[in-house]
């Protein structure tokens, strides 16, 4: 990478910090911010400071949201809840256009190697939200072996509150994360899964 002069250098080490931006992803955003005009890089800022102070996390679901609690939360069918790892995976979900339950976002999956415990992801937050009028909590999680063993460990505590658990059928590969899944896999996935 050429030496820039520090400013920036700067500004391309906070683009590295994004995920999947290499050093020559970087410096090409931190040279095009650089050819923007004066205000379109204060537009460009103003947005990502806009976006941190005004979004946050529903108090139900988990979700990024406006709002508290967030519109899907408030607008949808309470009876099934969509468990998902992060909060993009909302997103691909809602791409679809077909799903009308609410969701629950867990903040990662379970995984003892790294330290991550029941404690660590929103598992009691979930497990408190069965108590309502749940019929049914469909897993989709990654197909890795921690997205597994954490739906796993979802779907026996659910059945044990006498609630059908359902895990997205397979069609996304395994060892593949859900936002990357193109719509056709996903719609597939989601109207074929089955009962754990």
């Amino acid at each position: 990478m050429p030496d820039y002069i520090e400013p920036i250098e700067k500004l391309i080490r906070q683009f590295t910090k994004l995920p999947g931006v290499g050093s020559k992803t970087a410096q090409r955003y931190a040279l095009t911010v650089l050819a923007m005009s004066d205000g379109e890089a204060q537009a460009f800022a103003d947005a990502v400071t806009h976006a941190k102070r005004s979004v946050k996390v529903c108090s139900v679901c988990g979700n990024y949201t406006d709002c508290d609690p967030c519109h899907i939360c408030a607008t949808r069918d309470n009876s099934v809840i969509c468990v998902v790892q992060e909060a993009k995976d909302v997103l691909a979900v809602e791409r679809l256009g077909e799903y009308k339950g609410v969701y629950h976002v867990l903040g990662g999956v379970l995984n003892p190697l790294k330290g991550v415990g029941r404690d660590d992801i929103r598992l009691a937050q979930l497990f408190k939200r069965l108590a309502g009028d749940v019929k049914e909590v469909i897993l989709a999680t990654d197909t890795s072996a921690e997205g597994e063993a954490t739906a796993t460990y979802i779907a026996r505590y659910v059945k044990q509150c006498g609630i059908k658990a359902t895990r997205l059928a397979q069609g996304i590969s395994v060892g593949s994360e859900l936002q990357y899944a193109d719509e056709v896999t996903l719609s597939r996935a989601f109207s074929n899964r089955k009962e754990m």
